[in-house]
């Protein structure tokens, strides 16, 4: 049984049922069959944020017929889409934010298939994981709705898939903490970033 990461060849591939049978202390995510060590225990910060945006989606999402869940919660990402089997899917990541809208993709392992909207709360550990390989695999894999916060600078920044299923930046500046920021898959929904960013936890 697979109990340490250092026990595993980095350089192979590995697909969900690899991943199924390890037995890991530490979070691990797989991106096309690649090995991604998720960042150590969340600082207050990352916290912080994930915690006012969770309450936020999930006072608007009351009484809805849709879910948000936060990490550690896996979502299969099958590419192409309909080789759902354990030994084809080769990614598995874990969002700090998901947002499912069609609730049949949820079962007992987490999402098999696209959330609608995900937001990733960026550390140093992660950052070129989710603006470079998150990034890329979320809009292959079609998540409509893509949010990138940045606790230092105390910004977000919003893509959205096109209909040619391309990212497109909802704006050239990024949102800052006196803004509201519209949601595209709810129309009538919009969050407010006071609060959101904690003052002097780093």
């Amino acid at each position: 049984m697979i109990t340490n990461i250092n026990q595993l060849d980095l350089n192979k591939r590995y697909t969900y049922e690899d991943y199924l049978s390890w037995r890991l202390e530490e979070a691990v995510e797989l991106i096309r069959g690649k090995i991604f060590r998720m960042s150590p225990a969340p600082n207050m910060s990352h916290q912080w944020i994930s915690s006012e945006l969770r309450n936020k989606i999930y006072n608007y999402l009351k009484g809805k017929p849709y879910r948000s869940f936060a990490a550690p919660f896996d979502v299969r990402l099958p590419l192409p889409p309909h080789k759902q089997q354990d030994e084809v899917i080769d990614t598995v990541v874990q969002p700090d934010i998901s947002v499912i809208c069609d609730l049949s993709k949820l079962d007992r392992r987490g999402c098999l298939g696209a959330p609608d909207w995900i937001i990733e709360i960026l550390s140093n550990s992660t950052s070129k994981k989710d603006l470079t390989d998150k990034f890329d695999i979320y809009q292959h894999a079609g998540v409509k709705e893509y949010w990138v916060v940045y606790p230092h600078e105390g910004t977000v920044i919003a893509y959205r898939l096109d209909d040619k299923n391309t990212y497109q930046i909802v704006r050239p500046q990024p949102f800052v903490k006196d803004e509201s920021v519209p949601v595209g898959i709810f129309p009538d929904f919009s969050i407010d970033l006071e609060g959101v960013f904690p003052e002097g936890f780093e």
